[in-house]
């Protein structure tokens, strides 16, 4: 994901977002509330542009944590300084993906009157992490214990993706709607590393490269895609290789992928980057022959979009969110079985005129999926839900 600052940059010339000034209507004012504001994550640029997008379409809007990267002093303030009683041009959004003291906050700020919108990044599930971190198991279910809790009282919600709206709708949430994460994905055509371009250049003809992009997680399941590369391997190109990009979620987990690699004989074959620099992520997804997402659990995956944006065919596993964000622009496994996935990559690059077309239909997938485009719908969807009920039978709102 891009390493640039959540606050740096302005919504782009082509976002349509000022059409939509709240003048006139009730609420004028639109807090943000985040768990945590850092550098380098997907979820604080996505705050960030938001802010942008409501600053944009004439609201006020400011930004409140509970933990800060030191790095964005100044373009936040902490959640203990944002003003818990009632005001009816305000209206809070907050930024569910994490246990936060923020919830028990936000319910004393509700039974004072306080009106609020869960924007819901989704909580992984604990099961994934009870093996591997139990503490961070317990946070996760602390943080599905405060959604549970909020999600009947908020005026409405919006989702990153349709698989996380159903949830909300499962716990009480009354009425949502879909909007994808606000992603600049201008970030990603920035030039790449030479030295580290140049070194895979070099390396071309040994063989086709794997990527995975996103944090060592048991929920991501990158032994799933360790095992796959074997067989493929073993089977189709033996010089072929595969890169992890992403920080260590959990060290445990980490550790046994890395014994899993010297068992499997892929030493030497297998790169582990942890959290490499944006533009050596650049140059790999340059030099990548196929994305491999065989994750179990994802509110959205921007990685997989990353890809699509810059002409990496996406093979994923059919689950959870990924679906939604996919689309029709990526293939999509019905099962992980390393056999199977092996040779779906192998015939995927075999065939120059499938493997075109997919790359043709991510970038179109990506380009719906652009800054001005998302950062406009984004304030339109939110609009919708403040304004109040739809008239459909079901109650709620559900776009897609």
């Amino acid at each position: 994901m891009a390493d640039s600052s959540p606050d740096s940059r302005s919504v782009p010339a082509g976002a349509d977002v000022s059409r939509a000034a709240p003048e006139g209507g009730r609420v004028r004012r639109i807090d943000q509330l985040v768990p945590s504001y850092v550098m380098h994550d997907a979820i604080s640029n996505h705050v960030g542009q938001v802010q942008r997008a409501l600053r944009a379409a004439g609201y006020e809007s400011e930004i409140f944590y509970e933990h800060l990267d030191p790095r964005l002093e100044g373009r936040a303030r902490s959640f203990l300084e944002c003003d818990p009683r009632p005001d009816p041009q305000r209206m809070l959004l907050y930024q569910a993906s994490t246990s936060s003291a923020m919830a028990g906050w936000l319910l004393d700020a509700v039974a004072g009157g306080q009106d609020f919108v869960i924007n819901y990044h989704n909580i992984t599930p604990s099961e994934f992490f009870a093996r591997w971190e139990p503490l961070a198991a317990r946070s996760m279910q602390a943080a599905r214990r405060e959604l549970a809790e909020l999600a009947p009282h908020a005026v409405a919600a919006l989702a990153v993706s349709a698989y996380n709206a159903a949830e909300l709708t499962e716990l009480g949430c009354a009425r949502t709607a879909v909007c994808p994460l606000l992603v600049d994905l201008a970030d990603y055509h920035r030039p790449p590393d030479p030295a580290t371009s140049d070194r895979l250049r070099a390396r071309r003809a040994d063989g086709p490269l794997w990527l995975f992009v996103g944090r060592i997680a048991p929920n991501k399941c990158q032994h799933d895609v360790i095992a796959a590369f074997a067989v493929y391997r073993r089977l189709y190109a033996p010089g072929a290789r595969l890169a992890l990009i992403g920080g260590a979620t959990s060290g445990r987990y980490q550790a046994s992928l890395q014994q899993m690699v010297g068992q499997l004989g892929l030493d030497g074959s297998v790169e582990f980057l942890g959290s490499a620099p944006f533009p050596d992520l650049l140059a790999y997804f340059g030099a990548a022959d196929a994305f491999v997402c065989l994750s179990e659990h994802e509110g959205f995956c921007v990685p997989v979009i990353e890809a699509m944006e810059l002409g990496v065919p996406v093979v994923a596993y059919r689950a959870a969110a990924i679906p939604d964000t996919v689309g029709d622009a990526g293939l999509l496994l019905d099962d992980k079985d390393p056999l199977r996935v092996a040779t779906a990559v192998h015939e995927l690059l075999g065939d120059g005129d499938r493997r075109e077309a997919l790359v043709a239909a991510g970038r179109k997938r990506a380009a719906d999926l652009a800054l001005p485009v998302i950062s406009e719908r984004f304030v339109t969807e939110l609009q919708g839900l403040m304004a109040g009920p739809a008239t459909t039978a079901a109650g709620h709102i559900t776009t897609r």
